[in-house]
């Protein structure tokens, strides 16, 4: 493979243009020419920051905000996260998130895990950290985020994700990696 030869397979990103912009999102038609040399005009998301979130775990439990989400009308558990603001690092933004959102600040987080949550349309990307402990500040400062804030025993989480409990995109692939990794016992 050259630099003028893309690898096998490739999608061509030929431009985009905008259809709509706002400091929350930016919806674009990207022309694209796919492997097999056809055309297409293909929609795009784009979001302006990265998200970082917190499955924080001690004594055998895992911090959850149960939570309504207006979009899908549909109520879930969540592990706490959030945007990533300017300047701010992304480890930072999961322990602000975190201590916003569930009143518990993480006492320190390690990077688990990246994705990309629906890359065929949309480019957020997700960060998501481990924290093993955290100190209670005496409730969440967004009343907005959460309708409760609970500790959950590892099993019951595991239960949850089975059972469509949890259903949040970026708490689902969260803790299924955090299972399948062994940072949560099964």
């Amino acid at each position: 493979m050259t630099p003028e030869q893309p690898a096998v397979g490739t999608w061509l990103h030929r431009g985009e243009s905008t259809i709509y912009d706002s400091p929350w999102v930016r919806l674009a038609i990207a022309d694209v020419l796919m492997p097999d040399g056809t055309q297409v005009d293909h929609h795009v998301v784009r979001m302006p920051w990265p998200a970082a979130g917190t499955i924080i775990v001690r004594d055998g439990r895992v911090l959850l905000l149960y939570r309504h989400r207006f979009i899908t009308d549909t109520w879930g558990w969540e592990i706490p996260a959030g945007a990533v603001d300017d300047g701010e690092t992304i480890a930072a933004a999961a322990v602000r998130e975190a201590a916003e959102e569930s009143g518990w600040r993480p006492t320190a987080v390690e990077p688990l895990c990246r994705f990309f949550p629906a890359d065929g349309l949309v480019d957020q990307e997700f960060h998501i950290f481990l924290a093993r402990d955290a100190v209670d500040l005496g409730g969440p400062t967004d009343r907005n985020e959460a309708a409760r804030v609970e500790w959950i025993d590892v099993a019951e989480v595991r239960a949850m994700l089975l059972d469509g409990r949890i259903v949040d995109g970026l708490s689902f692939g969260a803790l299924c990696f955090a299972f399948t990794a062994g940072a949560l016992p099964l």
